[in-house]
């Protein structure tokens, strides 16, 4: 009888402990973000601008911007200022004094006292403000043609350099030149080459 109580107590026991340390339930799994957001892209560096004083180079002969790629020898022996290089000689002048920021003299190197160029002195010197740099170079020139007395001769010619903001610019086209012949009651001044049209125009390097 003994034996009885004392594993029914010992059982009794066993039931309290238990009552007392209950089992803990389950950690609920964490809780995530759907997504997890990305890092902001870095902002773009900022492009530089072109230094408006680095130099320019001339465009290449044979490439869309340059000269055509002639191979011929340029004659150097002496040409008179009637000649067709004397009228090459008039643009290359005219670039130089671009160059030189001397645009008042250059407008004087258009037919007709500068009128030729369809704009005013003052109009012609505001046209240049916008380059830091200009250069220009001439090709060969093409044979002299006559008509009413007067003489054309075309010129190849490129125009290259920057403007204010950096950015380099590439013209190409033919100049035009005329001049009166040399007739009784021509002025000095009529007999020279002067710029009549010019074609350039803005080109891709």
């Amino acid at each position: 009888m003994a034996a009885y109580r004392l594993l029914f107590a010992t059982g009794a026991s066993v039931l309290a402990l238990a009552a007392c340390n209950p089992q803990a339930p389950p950690t609920p799994p964490a809780q995530f973000p759907a997504s997890v957001p990305e890092a902001p892209a870095p902002a773009p560096s900022p492009v530089p601008t072109q230094d408006p004083n680095a130099p320019v180079e001339a465009p290449a002969p044979g490439t869309p911007a340059g000269l055509a790629d002639d191979r011929t020898p340029i004659s150097e022996a002496p040409f008179t200022p009637q000649s067709a290089q004397g009228a090459a000689d008039v643009v290359q002048t005219y670039f130089a004094l671009i160059g030189e920021k001397k645009y008042a003299d250059a407008w004087a190197l258009w037919g007709d006292g500068g009128k030729a160029s369809g704009m005013s002195q003052a109009d012609f010197v505001a046209s240049f403000d916008k380059y830091s740099q200009y250069s220009g170079n001439v090709g060969a020139p093409g044979q002299i043609e006559g008509a009413a007395g007067s003489s054309y001769v075309e010129v190849p010619a490129i125009a290259f350099g920057r403007l204010k903001t950096g950015a380099p610019f590439n013209l190409k086209g033919p100049i035009t030149l005329k001049r009166v012949n040399d007739v009784p009651g021509a002025s000095a001044e009529q007999r020279k080459w002067r710029i009549q049209t010019s074609g350039l125009k803005p080109v891709r390097p």
